[in-house]
């Protein structure tokens, strides 16, 4: 199932129809877009005709400067049969060429009274953000100091009482049980609540809580960046946990790599504050102040002054 047609664009952007309605619950598969100057020169060689076309006023006054015949052959070569879209920018008038070839093959020719280069930014915005990789993950998702923390593990380790307790801390309550994550550019990832579990938590003995109510509208976020995931595991005696912190595990998701810190959980160990303060740490390495670094060259210094006094 397509996740964007153009009609999207249409009601997103309150873009005008002016041709081609049959073509409107056409796919859009691509955020790139295409301003077809070189085409309109005649050279489609290498058109892009699955992207959203967009003409502003240098195509179109170049478009007007060819002869009928070169118009009626350049807007046949535009409009295919899997072109999504043609968008006019700066409410032009759209060439009676187009509006034939559109009508031919099918393509949506829309218009908005947008500048060419912001409209170009908004649609690509736009485009990338419903296009983007996206991916579930059992988990919840918090704001703590501007932080977005991921609390993964085996159900019932305690990931909702946890938020529970963070929430009342004073942070913010993304999403609990379902965290669904969307990539946008490189290495940014985007997690939020299905919008059927929105502001919901789940807490064992007392059933599900609406965390707005109950905290009010400064508990809770829509979304948030995904930059530190915490990993709750239940204490094993056999395994060695990191004492020092120099270690940096990671965790993909979809294309991305997110630092990962496992926690084992015991009774008489505050989660909450753990997970708080590991989230304050985290935002201290990324300012360049790491504690376990410091610590390790000053006990080799420690060692080193002590070899020299052996000498």
């Amino acid at each position: 199932m397509a996740k964007v047609r153009t009609k999207d664009l249409i009601d997103k952007f309150s873009m005008e129809l002016i041709s081609g309605e049959e073509g409107i619950n056409r796919p859009i598969t691509t955020s790139d877009l295409s301003r077809p100057g070189i085409e309109m020169a005649g050279f489609f060689t290498y058109y892009p005709k699955e992207r959203v076309q967009l003409l502003g006023k240098t195509e179109l006054s170049f478009f007007h400067q060819l002869s009928n015949q070169e118009k009626k052959h350049r807007m046949d070569e535009l409009c295919t049969d899997v072109t999504p879209a043609i968008i006019l920018s700066r409410e032009l008038e759209a060439p009676k060429e187009l509006l034939e070839a559109s009508e031919r093959s099918g393509v949506a020719v829309l218009r908005s009274p947008m500048k060419t280069t912001r409209l170009s930014s908004h649609l690509t915005n736009f485009l990338e953000g419903k296009l983007a990789p996206t991916t579930a993950v059992h988990g919840v998702l918090v704001d703590i100091y501007g932080v977005g923390v991921l609390i993964i593990g085996k159900s019932g380790v305690g990931k909702s009482e946890t938020a529970l307790e963070l929430v009342k801390r004073g942070h913010r309550l993304v999403a609990d049980d379902c965290v669904e994550i969307r990539q946008e550019d490189q290495d940014t990832l985007i997690g939020s609540a299905p919008e059927l579990i929105e502001h919901l938590l789940e807490i064992r003995g007392l059933g599900i809580i609406n965390v707005m109510t109950l905290f009010g509208a400064g508990a809770v976020r829509s979304f948030k960046r995904i930059t530190l995931v915490i990993n709750l595991e239940l204490w094993d005696q056999n395994k060695q946990y990191d004492r020092l912190g120099l270690e940096e595990d990671k965790m993909r998701i979809i294309d991305t790599d997110v630092t990962k810190l496992t926690v084992p959980v015991r009774p008489g160990r505050n989660l909450a504050v753990i997970i708080e303060v590991a989230a304050m740490n985290f935002r201290l390495k990324r300012m360049g102040v790491n504690a376990a670094e410091q610590f390790t060259s000053k006990l080799a210094g420690v060692i080193g002054d002590g070899d020299q006094e052996e000498e």
